[in-house]
């Protein structure tokens, strides 16, 4: 049964972490769980799983919850861990094979053409296509663009909500969202470049 948020009490709870109570704990877990979870399926990494990495959130959160000093609520600082565990995760991965016109799909390639011709002409049939064509674009990018790029133009989150979720100030986040849109850009136009050799 989940856990009503406006009666948890969580300072109540951490404290009872903190003196290691098992059933607190518990607690503290279903309480956070559904904010973990969202920030797991919104940026989760190729071919690992939502719940693992969620484990491995919660398992640094208990670690380090001696480190929690309170100038934060703690769900921020929560969810700072979570950002950070699956940036680390895509890091990892460090999959950025070169892009070009070759290796897209019949249906992305023909996006392309109607993305790069006529922005109007794009058709709910076609938004698959598009979205595929986006993320091998967004694959493109290191891991902590990528995930600028998602947080503001697809979550169309705030800066100073990605500031909050990241830890990074709203000038850092305003530079690597500006660099990692032209970096994508780049990329487009070298596959437009390819398409008409």
């Amino acid at each position: 049964m989940p856990i009503d948020s406006d009666a948890f009490d969580l300072p109540a709870c951490l404290a009872l972490v903190q003196a290691g109570d098992q059933s607190a704990a518990h607690d503290l877990v279903e309480f956070l769980y559904p904010q973990v979870i969202r920030i797991v399926r919104s940026r989760l990494p190729r071919r690992v799983s939502e719940e693992d990495l969620a484990q491995d959130i919660f398992l640094k959160m208990f670690s380090r919850i001696e480190q929690y000093r309170g100038d934060m609520p703690f769900t921020h600082w929560v969810s700072r861990i979570s950002v950070t565990t699956c940036i680390d995760q895509l890091r990892k991965q460090e999959r950025r094979p070169e892009f070009r016109y070759a290796d897209l799909s019949e249906e992305e390639a023909v996006m392309l053409d109607v993305v790069t011709k006529d922005e109007s002409a794009v058709h709910q049939g076609e938004a698959l296509a598009a979205k595929e064509l986006l993320e091998k674009l967004m694959d493109q990018l290191k891991p902590e663009d990528r995930m600028i790029v998602q947080m503001i133009n697809l979550e169309q989150k705030s800066l100073a909500e990605v500031a909050a979720e990241t830890g990074w100030n709203t000038t850092l986040v305003k530079v690597r969202a500006f660099r990692a849109r032209r970096k994508m850009k780049f990329f487009l136009e070298q596959l437009k470049a390819e398409e008409s050799l």
